[in-house]
């Protein structure tokens, strides 16, 4: 039996490589690929590829050499900047699923306490010299939390809820799940869910079903003050729809991670509409999973799904190419 061949094409510090080579070596032959010579005869001879963002570490003739390889692991979660139709089609692309779960779910919880305690409020208040001492928050304690997109990131997001006495209504493909939940479905029971929900957590991932799932009709469902916390990707949001409607409804409120054209996928960050213009807006640069330990957490777990693929174990995160082109 001829070894494997896995290429690595993301740029990785020595501490990651280490956790890779500890994983692989004995079932492949791991190589790291340069920025300038040998790098086609890498990428023809790889069976397995290892990437972060293939846009920027191949060019698009490079992808025309990968006629041996039919696993693709990325190191991201989601697959929306990954182009698909560059690719054969026999190459499997795998999300790194889960990888960045935990401190993912804490950013959700972090900015729906913030939000529903009025932290920026009350702080605002404080630097204008206005100790505002009964000014009401929420108590999130008999609350409901609707979860659309119920992965590892939902599945996380669930128990921290939970630990706060908070329901849980889940939305996945399947409406189907193992979990305790007080509700799981489909985006066909979106109507009913939105209309429920104290707070909707948006973390499923960007696809073709999924583009402009919550528009203006999906955002009159929910309730005046509800609170929504979006860490999956800007465009599942109609963003002229969810500007107007924070505008117009102040007691509503957003964590937006996750924005509409960022650096790592456009190049730029840029909004269309003045968000953080808006009292009732917390915001981060998507940088909800980005703790010290998460890119060795998401490599070691990226390297075990490339080996239960050459072993002929279960593998996690495969994309539908359908969902992408």
């Amino acid at each position: 039996m001829q070894p494997v061949n896995v290429l690595v094409t993301a740029r990785l510090d020595e501490n990651l490589k280490t956790i890779i080579d500890d994983h692989l070596r004995d079932v492949a032959n791991v190589t790291y690929l340069g920025p300038e010579e040998g790098r086609n005869q890498a990428i023809g001879h790889a069976d397995v590829l290892l990437s972060w963002n293939p846009s920027r570490e191949f060019s698009e003739d490079e992808y025309r050499r990968m006629n041996k390889a039919r696993f693709m692991q990325l190191l991201s979660a989601g697959a929306d900047h990954v182009p698909f139709r560059l690719f054969p089609e026999t190459l499997v692309v795998a999300g790194n699923a889960g990888a960045y779960a935990g401190p993912m779910a804490e950013h959700v919880m972090a900015m729906t306490l913030a939000l529903s305690k009025n932290l920026r409020e009350g702080h605002r208040k404080l630097v204008a010299g206005q100790f505002d001492q009964f000014g009401m928050n929420r108590f999130l304690r008999g609350s409901t939390c609707a979860i659309l997109g119920f992965g590892g990131i939902g599945k996380a997001t669930a128990q921290l809820m939970k630990a706060f006495g908070v329901k849980i209504l889940a939305v996945n493909t399947s409406g189907r799940t193992d979990e305790d939940v007080d509700f799981i479905g489909t985006t066909k029971d979106l109507e009913d869910v939105l209309g429920r929900a104290d707070i909707v957590v948006v973390s499923m991932p960007l696809s073709r079903s999924t583009k402009g799932l919550i528009g203006a009709r999906e955002l009159t469902w929910m309730k005046p003050d509800a609170i929504l916390v979006n860490v999956a990707r800007g465009e599942i949001i109609d963003e002229g729809a969810f500007y107007e409607h924070l505008k117009s409804h102040p007691a509503f409120k957003a964590g937006i991670d996750a924005w509409w054209v960022e650096p790592f996928r456009h190049g730029r960050f840029e909004v269309h509409y003045p968000f953080l213009d808006l009292p009732n807006v917390l915001g981060s640069p998507h940088n909800s999973g980005m703790v010290p330990e998460a890119m060795a957490q998401a490599t070691k777990e990226a390297a075990e799904n490339i080996k239960h693929y050459m072993t002929g174990g279960k593998v996690k995160g495969v994309f539908r190419r359908e969902e992408y082109l």
